[in-house]
């Protein structure tokens, strides 16, 4: 009897435990994955910005690219926790990133610390 009410008492205990725990993870690892979205989307619309106002006739294809990348970051689904193509969509913005930044001559490099995010240049 008193096997089972420990064992009760003992798993009860750790099911609450677990939930807080996986709640704080959760809410971490979406922070982060926020974070570096916004910097991307920051960035294109910034970049996107300036080649507007740009002479240079090669333009059209980074603008292009540029458009994309923001196309992506405004399709990623925000606020669907148990989309399950979300670490593949991400994947794909990353990629685009990437070949702006190399369209750009930019070297990149996204860093997330506990500190700070951080994009440089």
């Amino acid at each position: 009897r008193f096997h089972g009410e420990g064992y009760q008492e003992g798993y009860a205990e750790g099911s609450h435990a677990g939930m807080a725990e996986g709640r704080r993870y959760g809410a971490l690892h979406g922070a982060r994955i926020g974070s570096e979205i916004g910097c991307y989307l920051g960035f294109a619309l910034t970049w996107h910005c300036l080649l507007q106002k740009s002479t240079d006739e090669k333009k059209s294809k980074k603008i292009k690219a540029l458009d994309s990348l923001i196309g992506m970051v405004q399709k990623f689904p925000y606020e669907d926790p148990t989309y399950d193509k979300l670490q593949e969509d991400l994947e794909k913005i990353r990629g685009k990133f990437k070949q702006v930044c190399s369209m750009l001559n930019i070297q990149s490099d996204f860093r997330i610390g506990t500190e700070r995010s951080s994009l440089t240049f």
